[in-house]
């Protein structure tokens, strides 16, 4: 069982990869029907089918494909002119075909569909006579239906031993594959006589011909025998072939409905698309053997993993090396250890490329089912419609090649109904009469762009704009205000439509839809640009892969987030000024759009204490046709992410696409920016609100008791020494044990300092760490740091000065030192 299970296998991965190509195969050959080279590789493609599934006796694939096979050598050797008619049939039983295959993948049988009316319509192509429409065809005659025998001359199985009861199994088993091989050969033997009344001519015959004639006759041969021996095998026991039950007939199958139902089409032959600068066109016919192998796609998402966790390694070993190199100035060994982390860093990304290449497919996989659909639309909609593919070797992740597949479809749809116009319209508007269709893929940066452009009428931005308002999907004040970029976004929006009336290809208003929403899930971006009577071209840009991704790191209050590099367009450091509130929402101008600004603390509602500075620094973010500016605190800087699940207690939270651990150890949540965008549409934004807080706060000192210091020491004895030499001056004091407790009083904000005295040598948090800690925050950028210490050596003093102190006050010192150089750093007699 397992052996056949293998095999089976094996066949099914064989038969998929070769029937891959097959739809943009045949539509070529439709506008190219002497070209024997692609008929010679149609035709092995259905002959191959046919003898592994014979071999793994799938009779019903079998008998389709020897039937197509038929088809194919008629038309190889002359006999027969393939038109779009005869296209059509072809084309219903590949489709049959991959059904059968799909039914054998998940069943492991070929039964449920019904071929027979598709082969009666293949039959009468290759006998030249009409062909029969699926609703004229007479229904297949049903398998005799055989009841199960009766008790009078059944065996009785009660009594058998094991070895008995198999070898009945293995008799009616035998029988009821005689049987079929009997029909088999009777319809083949009335085919053949039909086709071929008298004795072929063998002299005339080539090499190939010879061959094919060979099998057949062996074939025939061998069914004959094989019937033969079934008729005087059963002759004792007729009875008990009757046990055998036949599969009961079941429904035409959707293909063949479908091609029913369809309105009377073209009958010119839709053109092949054309590869443009594709360079192994001419050496397609033979295909070279590769030497691969197949490996299961979760090897490579472990695989995958594993190199993720190695570059978490990477970037963690280079943090440690910075801080190294920072404290150990000079060393001897820190160029050898220098050398050591490049060589790490290099090998690590080398293989992370490697390992990413190995999960890359050409997007030629997505690309091959369009001439296909192209051809069907052409034909349904009756219209002349090319299309031309350039980059379909593009490579870009597996996961977005499975992802891309849906977009593309309705996008492509669109433009063939909505887009290219009726041959009558594009020649009374000047145009040629058959419409173009260009789809490209390149490579830009860490992302795949693919293009859709096409020759149409283009798109009407007021016409988009009166048709949302008829649908109640925008205001006509929203309208008004409205560029034409953000009306060609429209075409977006859940249930919009330009279709009159609803047809088999468009008019729900759902298909546009899909593509935002999938393209938003890969985190790209679209991009349309159309002129009315001229065509539309619309831009996709998606990442490459989505596991190991750049961010952009930035600061919120001591929170930190990782924005998807995929969706930053720009960064900008604007002045508050540059803020305008236009009703209650803040906004930005940009060049020459305004730009809708939210802060992300207000969407992740972190409390800001420590942000009112002058300027602001704006992430611009772009997802699908979409922009919006994203304040943040400060710009960490880019960085390689590994992507990590939020398991299952954490997943779902709002905002968050998962999290990433970054060089210094740190968790870092990363942002998903589709939903980022989604909650700002209903925050309310507090950017303006902060500038005001902040005049009130910043105002003139009336009194000395408006200006506040601290006085961070964990000895109780120092503490009353500095609050002593200070008391005289009136001013406010407010005292910490330690960096933590300090740096917990600014978090509260309850007090509005104008200086600290730090000491250096403290538990928990020294001095330099807690003044490097203070430094991060905007407003407290220019508090006034003095460090009181018993430290006197000069590469402590230079370490305050680089961690932000202003002061370096040794101890012992005279209280009318110290309380000079607090006046004189916290600007003690200018504010009075």
């Amino acid at each position: 069982m397992d052996e056949f299970q293998e095999i089976l296998q094996d066949f099914l991965v064989e038969s998929f990869e070769l029937i891959e190509q097959l739809d943009q195969d045949l539509v070529e050959l439709e506008s190219r029907p002497d070209d024997l080279d692609l008929l010679n590789r149609i035709f092995r493609v259905a002959h191959t089918i046919k003898g592994a599934s014979s071999f793994l006796n799938f009779d019903v694939l079998t008998h389709l494909t020897h039937h197509m096979e038929n088809l194919l050598n008629m038309a190889r050797h002359g006999d027969l002119v393939i038109d779009a008619d005869v296209m059509d049939v072809i084309l219903e039983s590949i489709d049959l075909m991959k059904a059968l295959l799909v039914r054998i993948r998940d069943s492991g049988e070929d039964s449920g569909l019904e071929v027979e009316p598709c082969v009666l319509r293949l039959d009468a192509v290759a006998n030249g006579t009409s062909i029969p429409k699926s609703a004229d065809a007479p229904a297949a005659a049903p398998e005799p239906v055989v009841t199960t025998a009766t008790s009078e001359g059944e065996e009785d199985y009660s009594g058998m031993n094991e070895e008995e009861v198999e070898a009945e199994i293995e008799r009616l088993i035998a029988l009821r594959q005689a049987e079929d091989a009997a029909k088999r050969a009777a319809h083949a033997g009335e085919t053949s006589s039909a086709q071929t009344e008298e004795e072929p001519d063998y002299s005339g015959m080539s090499e190939e011909e010879v061959e094919a004639e060979i099998e057949r006759l062996i074939a025939l041969r061998q069914a004959e025998d094989a019937a033969k021996r079934a008729q005087k095998g059963s002759e004792p026991e007729a009875p008990k072939a009757e046990s055998a039950p036949a599969p009961a007939p079941v429904a035409a199958p959707p293909a063949a409905a479908h091609k029913s139902e369809s309105a009377p089409a073209a009958k010119t032959a839709a053109p092949a698309p054309k590869k443009v600068e594709s360079k192994d066109d001419e050496n397609r016919g033979g295909s070279a053997v590769e030497q691969t192998i197949r490996v299961d796609v979760k090897r490579l998402d472990h695989l995958m993993n594993l190199i993720g966790e190695l570059v978490l390694g990477k970037n963690r070993l280079i943090k440690i090396n910075d801080d190294v190199e920072e404290r150990y100035e000079g060393e001897a060994f820190l160029e050898e250890l220098n050398q050591v982390v490049s060589i790490v860093s290099l090998v690590t990304t080398d293989l992370q490329i490697a390992v990413m290449k190995t999960r890359m497919l050409p997007i030629g996989k997505v690309f091959n089912k369009f001439p296909r659909m192209i051809r069907d639309l052409s034909r349904e909609l009756n219209k002349k419609i090319e299309l031309e593919i350039t980059g379909e070797e593009t490579e870009l992740d597996k996961s977005i090649v499975e992802e891309i597949g849906d977009p593309l479809v309705h996008i492509i749809r669109n433009s063939c109904d909505h887009g290219i116009e009726t041959p009558e319209a594009r020649l009374a508007a000047g145009k040629e009469e058959g419409g173009t269709i260009q789809l490209k893929a390149y490579h830009e940066g860490n992302h795949i762009v693919i293009q859709i452009i096409d020759d149409g009428k283009g798109l009407d931005a007021e016409m988009l704009k009166q048709k949302s308002i008829e649908k109640n999907i925008i205001t006509e004040k929203e309208a008004d205000t409205m560029s034409e970029k953000e009306a060609f976004g429209l075409i977006f929006r859940p249930g919009f439509s330009t279709a009159a009336q609803v047809t088999s290809v468009s008019g729900r208003g759902v298909g546009m839809d899909v593509v935002k929403t999938n393209i938003e899930k890969l985190n790209g971006m679209i991009d349309i640009d159309s002129e009315v009577g001229q065509g539309t071209s619309m831009k996709l840009k998606i990442p490459l892969t989505l596991a190991i991704i750049q961010a952009l790191l930035v600061g919120v209050q001591e929170e930190y987030y990782a924005i998807p590099l995929a969706s930053v367009l720009e960064t900008v450091r604007i002045s508050k000024d540059e803020i305008y509130t236009v009703e209650s929402r803040s906004v930005m101008r940009l060049r020459d759009e305004v730009l809708s600004l939210v802060h992300i603390g207000d969407i992740f509602e972190v409390e800001r204490v420590f942000d009112n500075s002058e300027h602001a620094y704006v992430v611009v973010l772009g997802l699908a046709e979409s922009k919006i500016g994203l304040i943040v605190d400060s710009l960490v800087g880019q960085e390689e992410i590994v992507i990590k699940s939020l398991g299952e207690y954490l997943k779902g939270i709002e905002g968050i696409a998962g999290a990433t651990i970054r060089g210094d150890g740190g968790v870092t949540l990363i942002v998903d920016v589709a939903a980022l965008m989604q909650m700002a549409k209903s925050v309310k934004s507090t950017v303006g609100q902060e500038s005001a807080e902040a005049k009130g706060r910043g105002g003139a000192k009336n009194s000395p008791t408006d200006y506040c210091v601290m006085i961070v020491d964990d000895s109780k004895t120092d503490r009353t020494i500095m609050r002593k030499a200070l008391e005289p001056m009136g001013i406010t004091l407010v005292e910490a044990n330690d960096g933590v407790e300090a740096l917990n009083i600014l978090k509260q904000g309850e007090y509005n300092f104008d200086g600290m005295l730090v000491d250096i040598e403290m538990p928990r948090m020294d001095g330099y760490t807690l003044a490097a800690e203070i430094k991060k925050y905007n407003k407290y950028k220019n508090l006034a740091l003095i460090a009181v210490t018993s430290r006197t050596g000069k590469a402590d003093r230079m370490r305050g000065v680089e961690s932000g102190m202003v002061e370096y006050i040794t101890k012992p010192y005279s209280p009318e030192y110290l309380m000079n150089v607090v006046k004189r750093n916290i600007k003690f007699n200018e504010g009075l």
